[in-house]
């Protein structure tokens, strides 16, 4: 098979403009198609396309998903998209470019029953899929051509009309030999788009591409690339291995093989989550101690019902802090025993803070779990008698919670608190 109809899975070894069965343009062609098995999929716009599918009068209308004023995008739809809004920008700085956009709180509980949903259908295809986060995964269908009579990118186009039928929500699929590539090529040709990589033509393909488009090349490593002289992946590609290994150490040779395309890591269902976070940005800027430990009270309540939840804990504690000037600063903390607790993040996360709280102003504060285990995992400790007790406190609330409604019991700081605008 060298190609294949999007619409109704129409199989040719010829590629075609339009397909022979039912005359749809839209038709996938490649040379290796029938050898590729390596996915990313990534749903378009997941946040607020959910949002849309629920009020169908935003149908038309810009979408913006995240904070107030002086929060940020978390997401927004492919309108928003079209005047210049992208995710992690400045609310204030989106809302000067898309004006008429409908800006709308994130509602998490809501998008991890839809992530939950995809993520059901996609595991009756292949037990090999690696979440990243709620909205993308990679999978690997080797070997599913005799279970599903199709080859893998026939497989995955079935899989990309039912979730479009069955939920209303639409993905993009990246087919190629690995996950690098596949996860570039699902940012191809976005919304509902399926695009391919082969091995072959990797290396051409990158060549002309910013450095930045690298898994773990953040800003500064970015800055730091080009200032040596390596603005594309092609000047990596070219570049001499070990003048790379002494001017980056490890990271020069993972950077060598991902730009010759090369990627060795395998789609791996077991992979350590990396944490769980909550954070907000601050209608006004808070620097009193009090103030902000009242935020951060709530927060590792939510972070806390989250882990419980999903059954996990937590080996460390991190805060974040963004300072006025936007720079963001964080801090962690190993603890003795992992937790899912409100009371032990509260109570590291505010040590840990205190140090911190000088009278310099915030404008957004998160914490969070992170090095993530099984709670099954955590050994019976001894020492633990204080957290067992805060759990089995906190695990009470949730039943109570479950049953009466989120707001029907919190404590009595976050309900002073909640009485002082002071944030989103």
């Amino acid at each position: 098979m060298k190609a294949f109809c999007r619409d109704c899975f129409w199989q040719g070894e010829q590629a075609v403009r339009r397909c022979p069965d039912c005359a749809s343009p839209r038709i996938v062609a490649h040379a290796a198609l029938g050898e590729l098995a390596i996915a990313h999929m990534d749903c378009d716009a997941f946040y607020a396309s959910v949002e849309k599918r629920d009020r169908p009068e935003l149908r038309d209308r810009p979408v913006i998903v995240g904070g107030g004023k002086r929060g940020v995008v978390t997401t927004c739809c492919y309108i928003a998209r079209i005047k210049g809004v992208r995710s992690a920008m400045p609310m204030f700085k989106a809302l000067k470019l898309c004006p008429e956009a409908v800006v709308l709180k994130p509602d998490f509980t809501k998008y991890r029953a839809e992530s939950k949903r995809i993520l059901g259908m996609a595991g009756e295809l292949t037990p090999l899929i690696q979440n990243l986060s709620l909205d993308e995964a990679w999978m690997d269908l080797s070997g599913t051509e005799r279970l599903h009579k199709a080859a893998p990118a026939v497989t995955l186009a079935k899989l990309q009309a039912r979730i479009e039928a069955e939920t209303g929500l639409t993905v993009s699929i990246g087919l190629s030999a690995n996950k690098f590539l596949a996860k570039i090529a699902s940012e191809l040709d976005k919304p509902r788009g399926f695009s391919v990589i082969g091995g072959a033509e990797a290396e051409a393909f990158l060549a002309p591409r910013p450095v930045r488009i690298l898994p773990g090349v953040g800003p500064a490593m970015a800055a730091g690339l080009e200032k040596a002289g390596f603005r594309t992946v092609g000047d990596l590609a070219q570049a001499d291995l070990k003048l790379l290994v002494e001017r980056f150490g490890s990271h020069g040779l993972g950077l060598s093989r991902l730009a010759h395309g090369q990627d060795s890591r395998a789609v791996n269902p077991h992979e350590e989550r990396k944490g769980i976070s909550a954070e907000t940005t601050f209608n006004e800027d808070l620097s009193a101690l009090g103030d902000l430990e009242d935020v951060l009270a709530e927060l590792s309540e939510k972070v806390a019902r989250h882990a419980r939840a999903d059954g996990l804990a937590g080996r460390v504690v991190t805060l974040k802090l963004r300072t006025t000037d936007f720079r963001i600063h964080t801090r962690r903390r190993t603890i003795p025993v992992p937790t899912q607790t409100a009371k032990t993040l509260f109570a590291v996360g505010r040590e840990l803070l205190a140090r911190e709280a000088t009278g310099r102003p915030y404008r957004l504060i998160g914490i969070g779990l992170a090095e993530l285990i099984e709670a099954e995992a955590v050994e019976d400790d001894f020492f633990a008698g204080d957290e067992r007790r805060a759990l089995a406190g906190e695990k009470t609330l949730d039943a109570i919670r479950a049953r009466f409604g989120a707001g029907a019991v919190t404590s009595g700081r976050i309900f002073r608190a909640k009485s002082v605008p002071k944030r989103d």
